[in-house]
């Protein structure tokens, strides 16, 4: 296993050798919600590749016991965190949940599906963040549970200040295991991207709607 300081880097370079993670500032994507944006995300890629995967569970498993040696559950967001956090708990030899973005309309009605216990730390894992918005809510249903989130654990992270900024307001611990800036960097040193497109994908994560072409 690499080094904490070492996980940034191979994770970046990892979604960019299996092109979770693409960027092209000069021909933007375009997400739902309309925004132009230099980067597209898609990180279930991850779990077709076993060598990424595995780095990336030992990853989770790194940080949880260096930060967060204290954690009793793993619980994964619905759906593209389930899959992490059951191989972060088997790794771990720690009870799995996961959590789903709002209660079932039937059965018994579950928006957590597994066991958290009245006053049980958690971690979540969640494969990606943007705005934070559903990883933040999935955080806060466990605290709804009775259950104590530790922190919000992601694979990556676009470093939008909207996310940033509800999390701290929560009170909740945010971490990634890679993330926009580490990106970029390592993208310019293989080639992905020009040293002139830096300052406009700099520019995008400052304020993302205005980005575009």
């Amino acid at each position: 296993m690499s080094k904490l300081t070492e996980i940034p880097g191979a994770i970046a370079s990892y979604l960019l050798q299996i092109e979770a993670v693409a960027l092209s500032p000069k021909q933007p994507f375009t997400w739902t919600s309309g925004i132009k944006s230099p980067i597209y995300c898609d990180n279930r890629l991850t779990m077709s590749y076993p060598e990424v995967r595995e780095y990336i569970a030992e990853s989770f498993a790194a940080v949880i016991r260096e930060s967060y040696p204290d954690a009793e559950v793993i619980a994964g967001t619905a759906t593209a965190g389930i899959p992490h956090a059951a191989w972060v708990a088997q790794k771990l030899n720690l009870p799995m949940a996961y959590i789903r973005d709002k209660a079932k309309g039937h059965g018994k009605q579950n928006q957590i599906e597994g066991l958290i216990k009245s006053g049980q730390k958690v971690v979540v894992i969640e494969d990606l963040i943007s705005t934070g918005g559903s990883s933040l809510k999935a955080a806060l249903a466990v605290k709804e549970a009775g259950g104590q989130p530790l922190a919000v654990l992601a694979i990556f992270s676009y470093q939008l200040d909207k996310a940033v900024n509800a999390f701290a307001e929560a009170g909740i611990p945010l971490q990634s295991l890679s993330n926009y800036g580490v990106l970029m960097e390592v993208a310019l040193e293989q080639g992905k991207i020009e040293s002139d497109d830096v300052q406009s994908l700099k520019a995008w994560r400052e304020d993302p709607s205005s980005f575009g072409i």
